[in-house]
């Protein structure tokens, strides 16, 4: 096995079932990293840039890879994905948009803005497994990460 047990995943997504099905599908691939969640962009920056709720010393570990979700209340995920690519500290955090989406223009923009991988979310709990497994397979043992300092 690669370095995965020490990246630790954060999911911005809206939608308590689409957390809840990501979380059983990560126990179902018996992946080990550790997932955070938040509910919408304007979370996702506290969270990244430590404020509000993420200030205090260790409350907010950097991830090693970011999970976005697009349709977001306060702050999309394509703002989110432009803020995070637009900052010197944080744009070289993998990001993997997550969403419903199958539109052409979003998988265009997002590209554009700098996302490393645009996924569909699918429909059934097997093929969020799937892709979950998939995932770790990828940026956990094939991609080499920088180290999380």
């Amino acid at each position: 096995m690669g370095n995965h047990h020490q990246i630790r995943i954060l999911m911005a997504d809206d939608d308590p079932e689409d957390r809840l099905l990501t979380q059983e599908a990560f126990e179902e691939a018996h992946l080990t990293n550790e997932l955070a969640f938040v509910e919408d962009g304007e979370e996702l920056m506290d969270y990244l840039k430590k404020r509000g709720e993420y200030a205090a010393p260790g409350a907010a570990p950097r991830p090693g890879l970011i999970l976005l979700d697009l349709n977001m209340p306060r702050k999309d995920g394509r703002e989110a994905l432009a803020e995070i690519r637009a900052d010197p500290e944080l744009q070289g955090i993998p990001i993997v948009v997550l969403t419903t989406s199958r539109a052409d223009e979003d998988i265009v923009r997002t590209y554009d803005l700098g996302v490393n991988s645009f996924i569909t979310k699918p429909v059934t709990f097997e093929g969020m497994v799937s892709i979950v497994q998939h995932l770790a397979n990828y940026w956990f043992e094939i991609v080499e990460l920088p180290q999380v300092g």
